[in-house]
């Protein structure tokens, strides 16, 4: 296992560019594929992109929330203290990573967006604390969790499905959340998963020689300095805890009247809500409030810049018609026993090219539900299959990366060798599922 880390980690290192040349590759890639397998020109190619540029505008500023204000809440006095408490438990390094990889697959589970900042934000912390750990390797065990987001509460595909008039209802129907996210296959995949990834990534941890451990000194956060003003209105309303308190009790009352009317329902605006009034909360005053939002939005510009070119390649590949070529590659291969598989193959391909869950769904629901149709499949287990397939090849898409590699202040490369491996594990096992079950 060393000696494979070791080759596809420093396969990364001289092959994997940065992320924004990632994305320009891949929308000429796209590009030229659509110009190859469909009916599209180049210049209709490059008005599919040009259309598509903007279509994330809504998710990318979700997304740029759920790290601020991630960052913000992990950063507020007491949870900052409750993290240092865990962390400075952890002994050894190979606790270390069995423990970031297990917290962060639980709270991907539970929620995506709250398990990306929270995993990535407490493996950076229990790098403060344990000597000769791999800086690299603890950051991709926390991004490790990602792998298991779709199989969870917070599944965009199944709670769509599970939603009265949702957009394929005449097909298949309202499928409750039993035969998806509680089906007896996707609790195999998921527990299998949480119990053995941990240990996995264990045997990822490199030779003494190749650990690359992070200098503690470069983690140590400046203290907040906030020196007394002159008492004027502006410093005073700056240093109130009554504001901070009626913002609170505004934002605690939406939540409860949200969970007491809707049950536990988790979608990425109730999780930043959630991240946004407790970070207002903890840091009690909005002085400090602010200065630690002022901190946390730095970390966004890969998100802000990146986003908008990953929406112009899901433009041409949903208007080119090139995102149903390629699945009906996978459909045309397919028979009653393979079908799941290969529609978790197709899901897990198109994935690198429209990395969204909901994205992805919205174009490869029509062509697989047809087939599905056609052998006589299962429709939820089909929209699981799609499901898990978007939630691999996260494994090796930076797209996903980019929030916990601007908290551990890493690149794509520095992870992605340990990633790699992860895909083929975690890969057996998903397979292993929807073959046998």
């Amino acid at each position: 296992m060393k000696a494979i880390t070791r080759f596809t980690n420093t396969l990364m290192e001289k092959f994997l560019p940065d992320p924004y040349i990632f994305v320009a590759i891949l929308t000429f890639l796209v590009m030229l594929l659509g110009v190859t397998f469909t009916d599209s020109s180049p210049l209709e190619m490059t008005v599919h992109w040009g259309n598509g540029f903007w279509g994330l505008l809504g998710f990318t500023m979700q997304m740029v929330i759920v790290l601020a204000a991630g960052h913000v809440l992990a950063n507020s006095p007491l949870f900052k203290k409750g993290l240092t408490k865990i962390a400075s438990s952890i002994k050894t390094p190979s606790m270390a990573i069995i423990v970031v990889t297990f917290v962060s697959l639980i709270a991907c589970w539970i929620n995506w967006g709250f398990g990306l900042v929270i995993g990535a934000i407490f493996a950076k912390e229990i790098a403060r604390h344990v000597k000769k750990v791999d800086y690299r390797l603890l950051i991709a065990s926390a991004y490790s969790g990602m792998v298991v987001w779709h199989g969870g509460l917070a599944g965009s595909i199944p709670l769509s499905i599970a939603t009265e008039n949702h957009p394929f209802q005449d097909i298949m129907g309202v499928v409750p959340t039993t035969e998806t996210i509680f089906s007896t296959y996707n609790l195999f995949m998921v527990i299998v998963i949480v119990l053995t990834l941990p240990f996995f990534n264990r045997l990822l941890m490199p030779k003494d020689e190749d650990i690359v451990e992070i200098d503690s000194a470069l983690l140590v956060e400046e203290k907040e300095n906030f020196p007394l003003a002159e008492k004027t209105f502006a410093s005073i309303t700056e240093r109130s805890y009554i504001i901070t308190g009626f913002i609170g009790l505004i934002g605690l009352t939406y939540l409860g009247h949200h969970f007491m009317t809707k049950g536990f329902v988790l979608d990425l605006n109730i999780v930043n809500t959630i991240f946004v009034i407790l970070g207002i909360i903890l840091h009690g005053t909005p002085q400090r409030f602010l200065a630690a939002a002022q901190d946390a939005i730095k970390t966004t510009s890969g998100i802000v810049f990146q986003f908008p070119f990953y929406a112009g390649i899901m433009g041409m590949m949903t208007a080119s018609g090139l995102a149903a070529v390629m699945s009906g590659w996978f459909v045309s291969i397919s028979n009653e026993q393979t079908f799941y598989l290969f529609t978790f193959y197709a899901a897990g391909l198109v994935n690198f090219f429209v990395p969204s869950g909901g994205g992805q769904w919205s174009v490869q629901a029509p062509i697989m539900l047809d087939a599905a149709s056609t052998l006589n499949a299962d429709y939820a287990k089909t929209a699981m299959a799609i499901a898990w397939g978007d939630a691999w090849t996260n494994m090796i898409q930076p797209f996903w990366a980019l929030p916990a590699l601007a908290v551990a202040g890493l690149r794509a490369k520095d992870i992605m060798g340990f990633c790699v491996l992860v895909l083929v594990y975690s890969g057996i096992i998903i397979s292993i599922g929807f073959f046998f079950f």
